[in-house]
């Protein structure tokens, strides 16, 4: 922020103008019950020199180091060009684009997003985006309660080999609209769900099955197989889908015969920093079929009376508006900063670029694979094939493994142990287009001195 030097005469010229000769009269609403007259352990303000050098030591303290983590939230390379065109004023600081007339620049900026981004999943429709991938899951499966009038259950079978994280979300906001769900159990040699374990639900009245690809392990389901099984129990489909590996899988579009009928995720593989946890954006799309049942808002393409082209909100969920009490959603952002980001990031990089991104991804992923389960102690925990994430046993406990590898600058995957896991000392790790072969091979060497206790 700016530099603004107000002098004691200054501050006194602006409380006279404003008829009050203190600055704490602006606050006399306040009890004095409640004012704090210090501020404990807060140091006095320093020059700007001092500060300066504080704010050196403090970032000292932030040095990089090779990520391994993946979980959620990847490290990709970001052409410097992204964030250089999204942070230009006419985007960082646009609002909601209700006036057409003043908003088409952000208008074609999101109309472009949603065309990408259906394109990417196979699917039909995209809306403007949601608040992060977690919620986005939430709104798809109040989507599929609404949209499935075979079903009276509100009852949603969910693979557990779900995100954690997105299963507590989804059950915080499903828990009191009556909707039902039911974890279902992964085959602990796979790594992921089995059509078998399905097979007490024939027949049921089920609402919608939840899957992700790749799962939370890394590990790819057989969502054809699955698909079609729930399509034929008349159920809807949620993918919950990685956007990068859509580049290289086959989409939620081409899934089983009919495809999934909803796909939704976190969009910040796509050109979003790391950024200690946010701000992301959560993207949903479906089958036209839905679309009068999506959340959010959807931006459409049109001409004007002289022929020309524009853009304007054409379907809305009235969450702002009026009839809000026929509302789809009580969603009120839509990330626009974000997606504008993910939208430049996907027209730089084409449809070829995201693939290589995605094949370097799996490349670096099987190669840390097998260095690292040459470590005696370090193997696989699944038999399922495998896309940027791996998960590993180790035969010492992951919390002492983690503490030795940030020693050595690396912060080396994510223990899953602590997440509600069943799998004990099992580690997550993820390697992305990031890395190199000496990265790779660094890791490795920390990891085997650690192994042997050096």
């Amino acid at each position: 922020m700016p530099y603004i030097p107000h002098t004691k005469e200054d501050v006194k010229e602006m409380l006279a103008a404003i008829g009050v000769s203190r600055l704490q009269d602006l606050f006399d609403e306040i009890p004095e019950s409640l004012r704090i007259h210090s501020l404990e352990g807060i140091p006095e303000g320093l020059g700007e020199m001092e500060t300066a050098r504080l704010m050196e030591d403090k970032a000292k303290q932030d040095a990089r180091g090779l990520c391994f983590i993946g979980a959620g939230a990847y490290e990709h390379h970001i052409p410097a060009a992204v964030w250089k065109v999204a942070t230009r004023g006419e985007f960082m600081t646009a609002y909601t684009p209700y006036q057409a007339e003043a908003s088409q620049g952000t208008l074609q900026v999101l109309y472009e997003y949603q065309t990408m981004m259906a394109t990417l999943m196979g699917m039909d429709v995209s809306n403007a985006s949601l608040y992060d991938g977690a919620s986005a899951l939430g709104e798809a499966a109040l989507m599929a309660v609404r949209a499935n009038r075979h079903s009276k259950s509100k009852k949603l079978l969910v693979a557990g080999t779900l995100h954690p994280h997105y299963v507590q979300t989804l059950q915080s906001i499903v828990e009191t609209q009556n909707i039902s769900l039911e974890m279902i159990p992964f085959d602990k040699k796979t790594g992921c769900i089995q059509k078998e374990v399905l097979a007490p639900y024939e027949k049921e009245d089920i609402t919608a099955l939840v899957i992700s690809q790749p799962n939370f392990f890394g590990v790819l389901e057989e969502v054809d197989v699955l698909t079609n099984w729930a399509h034929e129990q008349n159920a809807l489909v949620i993918g919950v889908v990685n956007p990068v590996a859509m580049a290289l899988l086959k989409e939620p579009g081409q899934w089983g015969t009919k495809g999934a009928d909803i796909a939704c995720g976190e969009g910040q593989p796509l050109g979003i920093p790391l950024s200690s946890g946010g701000p992301y954006f959560g993207f949903i799309t479906c089958k036209e079929a839905l679309v009068r049942q999506m959340p959010g808002r959807i931006i459409g393409r049109t001409v004007d009376l002289e022929g020309k082209e524009g853009f304007s909100l054409t379907l809305q969920a009235r969450e702002q508006h009026i009839r809000r009490s026929k509302a789809t959603s009580n969603i009120c952002t839509n990330q626009g900063l974000a997606v504008t980001a993910a939208t430049i990031h996907m027209a730089l990089l084409g449809f070829e670029g995201l693939k290589k991104v995605a094949k370097a991804c799996y490349a670096n992923t099987h190669a840390l694979a097998k260095l690292l389960t040459a470590i005696p102690g370090v193997s696989l925990c699944f038999t399922g094939p495998y896309f940027h994430e791996v998960t590993l046993n180790l035969s010492r406990p992951v919390k002492d493994v983690l503490k030795g590898l940030l020693k050595e600058g690396i912060q080396g995957g994510f223990p899953l142990c602590e997440e509600g896991s069943p799998l004990e000392n099992a580690l997550l790790v993820c390697a992305t287009e990031t890395k190199t072969e000496e990265d790779l091979k660094q890791f490795a060497k920390a990891l085997e001195g650690l192994m042997k206790g050096v």
